[in-house]
């Protein structure tokens, strides 16, 4: 079986530390973890690697947070990838920093990467995997705060929270989606 896997980001050096960015920096944990290397690619960086019997394709849209669907549609149709073998990583306000929650399906929830993926594939019925990135801003502050750095204390968790993230997206692939949510879901 063949997956995609997805982490919404934005591109260049000014995001790459920001909690909006904390999509890429799941499937670069996936990626180190099993050995795979990046390659610049259309729409995105992809990596490929295998774990066990399943194939995966990991995905870094090069389109920004708000027009990720155009390569999520490209890369899962390039590579005959099945919709429900579809798994896209985003960050989320709305959950405490490091809670995990993942979905079958369900509303975009205010997140413009997921906003566009429902309109480019036309359907809102894929897995997702949202990470709790807190909401310590002040109103009116909400975008600093999204495209902020962590903080000492946060950066610190991180990579404890990401090799778990790992371990998520592995199960996805084995044991799919009903069992890694019951798994994992609130971790």
């Amino acid at each position: 079986m063949k997956y995609l896997i997805v982490g919404l980001g934005n591109i260049g050096d000014e995001y790459a530390n920001t909690r909006h960015n904390i999509g890429f920096r799941m499937v670069d944990a996936m990626a180190q973890s099993v050995g795979a290397t990046w390659e610049d690619r259309r729409y995105g960086f992809v990596a490929h690697c295998r774990v066990k019997n399943a194939e995966m394709v990991l995905l870094k849209p090069s389109t920004f947070m708000n027009l990720s669907g155009m390569a999520v549609r490209y890369w899962l149709n390039a590579e005959k990838i099945p919709l429900e073998n579809l798994f896209v990583l985003v960050d989320d306000l709305n959950l405490p920093f490091g809670t995990i929650r993942m979905r079958k399906a369900g509303s975009a929830g205010g997140h413009n990467g997921l906003k566009n993926i429902e309109q480019c594939l036309c359907t809102p019925n894929y897995a997702r995997l949202r990470f709790g990135i807190g909401n310590e801003y002040t109103h009116g502050a909400q975008v600093s705060f999204v495209l902020g750095e962590w903080t000492p204390e946060e950066e610190k968790a991180l990579p404890d929270r990401l090799a778990l993230i790992s371990d998520v997206i592995k199960s996805f692939c084995l044991q799919g989606i009903d069992r890694t949510m019951n798994q994992y879901n609130g971790k």
